[in-house]
């Protein structure tokens, strides 16, 4: 069984990001609402990493109990200054706010997450000027590895807004890295692992620690494990210990996607300012 990690595919783009951020001043802006302990978290890694590779990263704490109007007038003014490259809110926000309005308030080309409905709709038409970061994370690791899924069966677990639907719009394009036959399954889905048994790729995004069977994945399938939990101090993921037993590859927990999600997005960074560039 192969271990697909992911730290040396991020250090490579990593790399590419702070060659040009030796260029060119780039900011990437953090609106982080509330206390939610996961994503106090992933803010730090990420203004850390920013850091190391020369982005100036600035972050925007709110309370939790902060207004829809604060949110959207704080966008708003990103949006308009100059200095800004790109900005990401950070999900989830507390449930009295409107997700959706607030996603599409940020500028299509300030939106490092990728995100918004527009840039979505380019994904969607098979030509995405960025993505949002952790499906394109998983596309750079299948290509890192040589696992091309062109022709292959890929069945996605989870069709969140942030991994997959975007990720089954990305392996199903007419594109280097697609060109799959995708299977998007969900909480509504009957027999579930009848789907996943059939898959010559299985990728996890279900949210729920260490509980996706090792009877769910076809003997030597490439097994991607998006799922990040704590569970009495330690790391897993969604698929259950005796996954790795059967998989023929498979990304650990942790060390897999993590390090490529923070990496695509300031990879992102990097393209959201090529594009303003050009567009000037």
């Amino acid at each position: 069984m192969k271990q697909l990690k992911g730290s040396p595919v991020a250090q490579k783009i990593l790399a590419e990001v702070a060659e040009y951020a030796r260029r060119v001043t780039l900011r990437l802006d953090i609106v982080l609402v509330g206390h939610h302990e996961a994503s106090q978290i992933y803010v730090a890694h990420k203004l850390r990493q920013a850091e190391k590779v020369g982005i100036k990263a600035v972050l925007h704490h709110l309370p939790a109990q902060a207004s829809r109007t604060e949110v959207l007038q704080l966008l708003a003014h990103l949006n308009q200054t100059p200095e800004v490259t790109g900005i990401i809110v950070q999900l989830p926000l507390p449930s009295h706010l409107p997700e959706n309005e607030i996603l599409e308030t940020i500028a299509p080309e300030k939106d490092a997450d990728g995100l918004h409905p527009y840039n979505l709709g380019l994904l969607a038409q098979g030509r995405p000027r960025w993505a949002p970061a952790t499906p394109w994370g998983i596309v750079e690791l299948l290509q890192h590895y040589d696992l091309s899924p062109a022709g292959k069966h890929v069945v996605i677990v989870g069709r969140g807004r942030l991994v997959g639907t975007p990720l089954a719009l990305l392996l199903s394009r007419p594109a280097s890295y697609g060109n799959a036959t995708v299977t998007l399954c969900h909480t509504q889905t009957p027999d579930l692992l009848a789907h996943t048994r059939q898959a010559d790729m299985v990728v996890l995004a279900m949210g729920r620690p260490a509980s996706f069977p090792a009877e769910g994945i076809k003997p030597g399938a490439v097994v991607i494990d998006v799922g990040i939990h704590r569970v009495e101090g330690k790391l897993v993921g969604d698929a259950a210990p005796t996954v790795a037993e059967v998989a023929g590859a498979i990304t650990p927990v942790p060390g897999g996607v993590g390090p490529l999600t923070v990496a695509c997005l300031l990879s992102n960074v990097v393209r959201l300012h090529r594009a303003q560039s050009r567009s000037q």
